[in-house]
């Protein structure tokens, strides 16, 4: 102990993280608090400097990955677990010495599943990403805003970019349009927003398309129909090298893509598909398949026949009012 009477060494500690403010419990062989602090970061470091502790156990929340890099430089082990998975920890009331109990308690299970710690490299790209897909969402509303300002003004525009980039010039020097001098300001300033939004939306996928050119996995992710620089690179940030999921229906469970489960009694039931998971690779990847659908010519020989399958069992369920009958292994047709 030191002169306060606080262990220098037990067995495991959780943190409750903040932006200012951290709740250290720490646990002896027994699982009794022995220790409940409470920080300033640099205080926290400070302490957990001279500290010997076996497992360090924290929510993976903003700043975790930081202070969990931090952490294991000083030479403990650092765990960060998703905050659904600590909740049916916790005992009472919400408070962040409750919270800080159940963290502790929940590192030690023996099937908790923890969250990688993510390095620079791929907080980097986290970040450029969602600057990019802010960028994108500010885009389509001032598309949205302009076809809308239109539309009330009896001038109909196609969606998509393309038709409003195409079609706003001509609209804003048209005199016979009959539009105020107050709204073509206002559109020309729409436009110029436009397209300053367009040229930062293009400077970040020029450096996400470096960032894929020079790294290794992100070319071997490139390689794959329907997956670019933005998919390849979304998902290095993600996962790194997808050493967190041993099977890739972990995966796939993780970013939502596969049905809910409800068993009970035996009987399997499969339900529909959630929001659950990371609803931008989600939306990245099927966004992915739909142009290799629509580009299925252009495949391997094996793909283009396998989708060109697909579509056709799925019209002949429709049009020839049959079941799905799954195909069956050559060595089955012919025994």
């Amino acid at each position: 102990m030191n002169g306060g009477g606080i262990p220098w060494s037990y067995t495991r500690s959780a943190l409750i993280s903040g932006k200012t403010v951290f709740h250290l419990v720490g646990l002896d062989l027994r699982g009794e608090v022995v220790v409940h602090k409470k920080f300033s970061r640099k205080q926290l470091l400070h302490f957990t400097a001279n500290l010997q502790v076996k497992l360090i156990g924290m929510e993976a929340c903003g700043g975790s990955h930081f202070l969990g890099r931090a952490l294991r430089e000083q030479g403990h082990e650092v765990r960060l677990m998703p905050a659904q998975y600590v909740k049916p920890y916790v005992k009472t009331n919400k408070s962040d010495y409750i919270d800080a109990e159940a963290i502790a308690e929940a590192v030690g299970r023996p099937k908790m599943r923890f969250v990688p710690i993510k390095t620079d490299e791929q907080l980097d790209l986290q970040s450029l990403h969602r600057v990019r897909e802010r960028w994108v969402m500010r885009r389509t509303a001032v598309i949205n805003q302009i076809r809308g300002l239109l539309l009330e003004r009896g001038i109909t525009l196609r969606q998509g970019r393309g038709h409003v980039d195409a079609a706003l010039p001509g609209i804003l020097e048209d005199a016979s349009a009959m539009l105020s001098g107050a709204l073509r300001m206002l559109l020309a300033q729409l436009k110029l927003e436009l397209d300053h939004l367009q040229m930062r939306i293009d400077e970040a996928d020029a450096i996400i398309k470096k960032v894929a050119g020079e790294n290794e996995a992100c070319r071997r992710l490139v390689a794959i129909p329907g997956i670019g620089p933005v998919t390849a690179t979304a998902i290095i940030a993600a996962i790194g090298n997808g050493a967190a999921f041993k099977k890739g229906r972990g995966f796939s469970a993780w970013l939502g893509i596969v049905p809910g489960e409800y068993t009970t009694g035996g009987k399997q039931k499969l339900l529909g598909i959630s929001k659950r998971g990371n609803s931008y690779l989600r939306r990245l990847f099927v966004q992915g398949a739909g142009a290799v659908l629509q580009q299925r010519a252009k495949q391997s020989s094996a793909l283009s026949a396998w989708l060109a399958r697909l579509t056709r069992m799925a019209w002949a369920v429709l049009a020839k009012n049959e079941p799905y009958r799954p195909p069956m292994l050559v060595g089955a047709a012919t025994a």
